[in-house]
């Protein structure tokens, strides 16, 4: 790692900037998929398919048959299964607890106001292929559906591992499609003859993946948040162990090369150490590869107090922020940007991106500024409803008429008025 010694507030920008993506280049390239997928459907899902990912979908189909999903659990050992089973119920449990009962307010003697949460209808998962099979994000983003109560819910994959497929059948997922990439997204965009079309889409994906989403919500569908590459930020002190800070280092960075990875202490000895297990740690890993130009291009930034640290890591706006410094949990409290936050030695990022029950979809690249990760509320619409007496709308019908008739919108007035009329004739009647 690359250690900054107590650098001036004024060069924090350039410290902490992420690296810069070229979204034109990529855009050109993700454009005119969107369109063919929206224009030829399924066969332009077929032929991208041979194309990019180099498998023949006109073979084994499109869509995962209810028997293949069925069959995927018997593919795996009853540890992972168990495993998995026991990630389910936290990951339910916490977003459980984040339903809202209905709760109905009278603003005015006579003026009821409640808003209620309504399920989104169709939801699309995206899951990528590549090295690691993400059935953890199957969970992340299928529980919340299931909770809400989505009647529909997508998934695109072009990985065909089992825990994807188990995973699927726990949340209740409804369609399934071995479908990778920009094209995936653009199906459940637009839809074609076999992908329902969804209203809003969810997941990780590469730099193309994230592209196609960013263009179709340009096009009116949502999406869950921008997002990019995977990233952590640590504030550790004397307090930290050197072994567990490298450790959580090297979670992240084994991600990918792009990963994010940033160190922030008040103490030299700390960062030197950790400096060092890393080395050793980095060689007995698979991905060490992948890790090691993670942490090359990763910076470990001293600083003076707890104070600089606090500012610093509120600048940056890490993603997954790990809080392994003394009484971690009111400084937390001072903590305003981050997706995620870990609190002391013994709460590894790992178990957020698994099992503790949090949800690992969270804002990247200084997104967590604005931007919450998804929740139970990201799968629902809320839907206000109001209810006025005719007692109620006696006493705000003038306010509403004054303010009306103030904005020169004569016909709000006159839809108050009109009625306020009818209500007098009534009592002289």
């Amino acid at each position: 790692m690359q250690i900054i010694p107590f650098p001036t507030r004024a060069e924090w920008p350039a410290l902490l900037a992420r690296p810069v993506q070229s979204s034109a280049q990529i855009e050109q390239v993700v454009a005119p998929i969107l369109q063919q997928v929206r224009s030829q459907g399924d066969k332009a899902l077929i032929e991208l398919a041979a194309r990019f990912d180099k498998v023949d979908l006109a073979q084994t189909g499109l869509a995962v048959s209810p028997d293949e999903l069925a069959a995927a659990e018997s593919q795996l050992s009853d540890d992972l299964k168990a495993a998995i089973r026991q990630a389910y119920q936290n990951i339910r449990t916490f977003h459980e607890a984040q339903k809202q009962a209905v709760e109905k307010i009278e603003t005015m003697p006579g003026v009821t106001c409640w808003r209620r949460s309504v399920g989104i209808e169709k939801v699309g998962i995206y899951i990528p292929g590549g090295t690691a099979p993400l059935f953890s994000t199957v969970l992340m983003l299928g529980v919340p559906a299931q909770l809400a109560g989505c009647r529909q819910i997508v998934l695109c994959s072009p990985s065909n591992h089992p825990a994807i497929y188990f995973a699927a059948s726990l949340v209740g997922v409804t369609h399934v499609f071995r479908i990778g990439g920009a094209q995936a997204v653009a199906a459940m965009a637009y839809g074609t003859q076999s992908v329902p079309q969804v209203y809003k889409i969810f997941g990780p994906g590469n730099q193309y993946v994230t592209a196609a989403k960013m263009l179709v919500a340009k096009e009116g569908v949502a999406i869950d948040m921008p997002a990019g590459p995977s990233e952590v930020a640590i504030y550790a002190d004397d307090t930290a162990v050197p072994s567990f800070v490298a450790a959580d280092l090297l979670s992240q960075a084994e991600h990918g090369a792009d990963s994010q990875v940033l160190l922030v202490s008040t103490s030299k000895k700390l960062v030197s150490t950790v400096n060092l297990v890393l080395d050793t740690q980095m060689s007995r890993l698979p991905r060490r590869d992948l890790a090691a130009r993670a942490i090359d291009n990763s910076k470990a930034i001293l600083v003076d107090t707890a104070d600089e640290a606090i500012d610093l890591l509120n600048a940056y706006a890490a993603e997954h922020l790990i809080l392994s410094v003394a009484d971690a949990e009111t400084v937390a409290e001072r903590i305003v940007n981050a997706g995620s936050i870990f609190l002391g030695n013994y709460t590894p990022e790992s178990a957020g991106d698994y099992a503790s029950g949090t949800n690992h979809t969270l804002p990247t690249n200084g997104f967590a500024r604005a931007y919450s990760g998804v929740s139970l509320d990201s799968f629902v619409k809320k839907i206000t409803v109001q209810n006025i007496t005719p007692e109620g709308l006696q006493v705000l019908g003038p306010v509403v008429e004054a303010m009306a008739e103030a904005e020169s919108l004569e016909a709000h007035k006159r839809a108050v008025s009109l009625r306020l009329a009818a209500l007098a004739e009534q009592v002289t009647d």
